[in-house]
């Protein structure tokens, strides 16, 4: 069921961008954890003003595209504690996987089909 719509995807998306620029400090993240949230604050705030859909500003990927990155986002984000060897950091560790997995589910229960999205409504 696709029960959140574009535009409150967006809301959701721009809270996200808080949320990683705020865990540096907030969680006291060590410095490759660190680096990487402020990094993926940057990124997630340029796909959501560039994506077509209500806080799109620029418009030029398409929604469904949108899904498509979040998508593997997700799952990325669960696995990037192993990969770049911060598991041993609970909290770290634990942000990372959490992100991921609350990006999945918004994921699934997003409406990333809904006709016109970027359309202000």
């Amino acid at each position: 069921m696709k029960i959140i719509s574009a535009r409150n995807h967006g809301y959701l998306d721009f809270l996200t961008v808080g949320i990683f620029l705020l865990a540096p400090t907030l969680l006291e993240l060590s410095q490759i954890p660190a680096m990487l949230a402020y990094g993926l604050a940057v990124v997630h705030l340029i796909v959501t003003l560039t994506s077509d859909f209500p806080f799109g500003i620029f418009k030029i990927i398409p929604f469904t595209i949108h899904g498509w990155i979040e998508r593997a986002v997700g799952p990325t984000l669960v696995a990037i504690p192993f990969i770049l060897n911060f598991a041993e950091e609970p909290v770290a560790r634990n942000f990372y996987i959490a992100m991921g997995v609350i990006i999945i589910i918004v994921g699934l229960l997003t409406n990333y089909q809904e006709e016109n999205p970027g359309a202000g409504k």
